[in-house]
């Protein structure tokens, strides 16, 4: 049965079992492409190193490994520019089957990639050539999936509805370090070097094919049903969006900096630092993480919902400025080399996190106009990915190694949290209305029965 807006007129909606179809396969399918890009993360600080970058001395095979780390980031622009604009013009549900597909095959074939030992340079060339294309299907899966839970729901819970796609990250890096973890307890040292980290990387074939299942059973966005019904799709999308919508590009863009930055401290930057600087053992660092992200399933969506009812800029704002000193404070805690500290730091690192990714969703997509939020959100999400997540770790390795002091890396993170608070303040609050009114307007009763 449709929904209704709060003035009784009737919007098309879904009703309560197809909302959380689309919530599940908003999340389970963004958590297991990202499950894929979590176990290449995680991987890159751990045995990357040794398996494609063997001649190098540890600090410049680790900045190579970070290097491919990287370049999926990199790519993620292309994915915005590609996929972002299917979004608005086929629909978001084809795009989100065909970049689960891309992303699934990308990783299995790491899986079977041969190592320096056996190919030479050919190794690392093809790993960054797979990691490309890695970030291109997650730059073209981010906009997409947002948009398929937060327009089957409620516009006036958008924060709560579009955070299914927010919680895949922490949900696929949870089961990328749980399975890594899981593999080094297990194994030997020379067993998990030798073959035991592919195994992460091949089952992903299993979890992307329960991902298509979900998502090919379910039909496209009411919202994009009324684009359609109205005529209004874009041509141009991208073009529009850069000739039209660049305050709300700006804004989107410097929102996410800092949230990216600080995840990539805790998740991927922390794993080289406590365990060799620190003296960590590799498992309890990977575990640290695996209990921040185990956390961050609840959090996230609860700092969603939060945003819906209190000022979403302002949940936003204070966990940026949150985030940012306790960085500070997670260094200072952990020197003592507790496994305690290092947990306690990794925890309320990702809540502070979680508090600005939680809400993330909405105000990117909150930014722009209905008929260009696929291509606007995925082109500020991949954008600001490459100013944000793809140069953090290497440059958090490139300061540590300077100056042997975490203190730049601080300030580091200080500059781009006060870009995500200028972001913010430059940005638009919640106009749930237009939403409600643009779908019952342009979507029929006759279309709708006849989905």
């Amino acid at each position: 049965m449709d929904a209704t807006t709060h003035d009784g007129r009737q919007t098309g909606r879904p009703d309560r079992k197809s909302l959380t179809k689309a919530f599940a396969a908003s999340l389970t399918g963004t958590a297991l492409e990202w499950y894929d890009f979590a176990v290449y993360s995680a991987s890159a600080a751990l045995i990357f190193p040794i398996i494609f970058f063997p001649e190098s001395d540890p600090l410049t095979g680790t900045l190579l490994a970070f290097s491919t780390y990287a370049v999926g980031y990199v790519a993620r622009p292309v994915g915005g520019f590609v996929f972002g604009r299917l979004g608005d013009v086929i629909g978001r549900k084809q795009l989100l089957v065909i970049t689960l597909l891309l992303i699934g095959v990308t990783t299995f074939l790491i899986g079977l990639l041969p190592g320096y030992a056996s190919i030479g340079v050919a190794a690392p060339i093809i790993l960054v050539l797979l990691r490309f294309a890695q970030g291109v299907a997650v730059g073209g899966e981010w906009g997409g999936a947002v948009l398929l839970s937060s327009e089957y729901g409620n516009p006036r819970r958008r924060g709560f509805w579009s955070s299914a796609a927010q919680i895949g990250p922490p949900a696929g890096n949870l089961m990328a370090n749980g399975a890594l973890a899981g593999l080094t307890f297990a194994l030997t040292e020379e067993q998990f070097e030798s073959w035991g980290w592919r195994v992460a990387f091949l089952f992903s074939a299993v979890l992307v094919g329960f991902g298509l299942w979900i998502r090919l059973k379910l039909e496209d966005t009411p919202v994009f049903k009324a684009i359609q019904e109205s005529g209004d799709r874009p041509e141009a999308p991208v073009t529009e969006v850069f000739r039209t919508q660049t305050r709300p590009l700006i804004a989107a863009i410097l929102s996410r900096i800092a949230p990216d930055v600080i995840y990539a401290l805790f998740t991927v930057f922390s794993i080289t630092y406590g365990v060799s600087k620190l003296g960590f053992v590799r498992s309890e660092v990977l575990t640290a993480i695996l209990i921040g992200s185990a956390f961050q399933l609840v959090t996230i969506p609860l700092a969603g919902a939060v945003s819906d009812v209190i000022n979403r800029r302002l949940v936003y704002a204070v966990a940026a400025v949150g985030g940012v000193v306790w960085v500070a404070v997670f260094f200072l805690l952990i020197g003592g080399n507790s496994f305690g500290m290092l947990v306690l730091g990794v925890v309320v690192g990702l809540t502070f996190h979680s508090f600005m990714y939680g809400p993330q969703a909405a105000f990117v997509t909150e930014q722009f106009s209905l008929r260009l939020r696929s291509t606007g959100a995925s082109l500020a999400y991949t954008i600001a990915g490459v100013f944000g997540g793809a140069i953090a770790p290497l440059m958090f390795t490139f300061l540590l190694d300077r100056f042997d002091s975490w203190v730049p890396v601080f300030f580091y993170i200080v500059v781009t949290g006060a870009l995500t608070v200028a972001g913010l303040v430059l940005g638009r609050g919640p106009d749930p209305a237009e939403e409600e009114q643009y779908v019952a307007r342009k979507l029929s009763p006759a279309t709708e029965s006849a989905s």
